[in-house]
């Protein structure tokens, strides 16, 4: 049982996503995404973009900003690893992504990744920009990698 790397279009990623993600939406961009497979069945897809949050956006960084697993062994640290290693050879220079404050990030470890920041949970909706989030608003870990 290998894990194999898988090339996607986004509207496949983002059918899988909107299949069995846990408490997130798809996403509508992307700058890349990747699947992985075991014995030739998609078993998880990982997406990367420009980080979410505007103070992070300098163009050296991106985000994991979904990864989905059917809950196969390894393939989320499979993912995670995947994904750094392509945004190093793009020529970025660090990698972050948010988790849950209640999710152990041991794929993320497993990766070589490492804790950054606890992040106090919000939302995105302000009164000078109204926004129906969707997304948890309760508190996040931020895990980085340095390319």
């Amino acid at each position: 049982m290998g894990i194999k790397a898988t090339p996607l279009e986004l509207k496949d990623a983002t059918a899988f996503v909107a299949g069995i993600h846990r408490h997130h939406a798809p996403v509508i961009r992307d700058k890349y995404r990747l699947g992985a497979s075991v014995d030739g069945t998609l078993r998880g897809v990982v997406q990367v973009g420009r980080p979410v949050a505007r103070g992070l956006q300098d163009g050296k960084t991106v985000e994991v900003v979904r990864l989905c697993t059917d809950g196969t062994k390894n393939v989320c640290s499979f993912l995670y690893a995947a994904a750094a290693r392509i945004a190093r050879e793009m020529g970025y220079k660090k990698i972050i992504t948010y988790i849950l404050h209640t999710e152990p990030g041991d794929s993320l470890v497993a990766a070589g990744w490492i804790k950054e920041a606890d992040i106090r949970g919000k939302s995105w909706d302000t009164p000078s920009r109204r926004r129906n989030t969707t997304a948890p608003t309760c508190d996040k870990q931020r895990y980085s990698k340095a390319l």
